[in-house]
């Protein structure tokens, strides 16, 4: 054994990370597959890079035409970058644009009919040589369809029928064989978020409008759900008269289950409310209580909120005064509706 050996001795002196560094072939799969992964996406990152340092007033121009556009936004593409445009199309129609996918094979079979004089057409295609998209070119143009092509070859026959330009070329595919379509893919995909955004910003799209699209989201029901839309009415709501019984005020707070009552006058106007905790305290004294009036008991003017109120913002009230529950009263304080801290959390507001 030959201890001069570099990698011998460090493992004699224990340093056995630096025999990993000096002998690559002791690394493992898993670090290899890290390393294999960063170049990839370093690759990817490089050339988003090229693609904002190519960037012209084309980019502007098509900005400015996707605002002029009469009808909608339409977009074109087959096999890996049709999914790209489809994803494009999802984001411009979520973020004010009205905009929907044509696939250009069906497009020349039927469904050119979507295209409405006026209507951008954006064509996507690595090479501008897709044989299915530029058989539908002179239809488009007959239709006087504005045409935005994105394509890494602006001398092809979409470079040369459109009327922008957008230049989404790749030195190379992160596929080992230059083939498989993923950073030209992802080139294309980032000059969509770039245009659907910049269209977004042009056309003043708040955040409301935002919400309004997506009304199941976390933001939309934030921005949109009032109290109305999650409060309980009619039968579910704890309420009882001032004369009524301590013994029927809470026979009701317990089969309504919401751990409080509240308590009107005989015009039906809220005038007080009772919880279990005032229930708990009133134990708690040792006093006879059963022979009570609920105007004797209950705390009076209580907090309430509107029925117009937005659920986050009762939520947010219902966390400051730490409280649970709040009735929901109209501009009269007649009772219209109870609210529930857990109703609002299981939202996900």
């Amino acid at each position: 054994m030959n201890f001069v050996d570099n990698k011998y001795l460090l493992f004699f002196t224990g340093d056995r990370n630096r025999t990993a560094e000096t002998n690559p072939t002791m690394m493992s799969e898993a670090t290899l597959t890290i390393e294999e992964g960063k170049k990839i996406l370093q690759q990817e990152v490089n050339a988003l890079k090229a693609m904002s340092n190519r960037l012209d007033e084309n980019f502007a121009k098509a900005v400015e035409l996707m605002l002029k556009s009469k009808s909608k936004i339409i977009i074109s593409g087959m096999g890996k970058s049709g999914i790209i445009g489809q994803k494009i199309a999802a984001t411009l129609s979520s973020t004010g644009t009205t905009a929907v996918f044509m696939h250009p094979a069906e497009a020349a079979h039927g469904d050119l009919g979507v295209v409405c004089r006026g209507d951008t057409v954006i064509c996507l295609s690595k090479s501008g040589m897709t044989e299915e998209l530029n058989f539908i070119i002179p239809a488009l143009r007959e239709r006087d369809a504005t045409i935005i092509a994105f394509t890494g070859n602006s001398r092809s026959y979409l470079g040369m029928n459109a009327d922008v330009v957008l230049d989404v070329g790749v030195d190379q595919e992160a596929c080992p064989y230059d083939l498989a379509p993923t950073t030209s893919t992802t080139a294309m995909l980032a000059m969509g978020d770039a245009l659907a955004i910049c269209v977004m910003k042009k056309k003043n799209f708040t955040d409301l409008e935002f919400a309004l699209t997506h009304p199941k989201g976390s933001l939309g029901k934030q921005l949109t759900m009032k109290v109305s839309d999650v409060m309980a009415t009619g039968e579910s709501l704890p309420i009882v008269s001032e004369d009524a019984t301590l013994s029927d005020l809470i026979l009701e707070m317990t089969s309504k289950r919401y751990g409080v009552c509240g308590v009107v006058d005989s015009a039906g106007r809220l005038t007080g409310i009772f919880t279990d905790g005032d229930l708990r305290r009133l134990v708690q004294t040792g006093e006879s209580f059963l022979d009570k009036k609920a105007s004797d008991v209950m705390t009076p003017n209580p907090k309430t909120v509107s029925a117009d109120l937005m659920a986050k913002e009762c939520l947010e009230l219902l966390e400051t005064h730490r409280i649970t529950q709040l009735l929901v009263c109209d501009t009269d304080k007649h009772p219209a509706g109870i609210v529930h801290i857990h109703d609002l959390v299981s939202l996900g507001l």
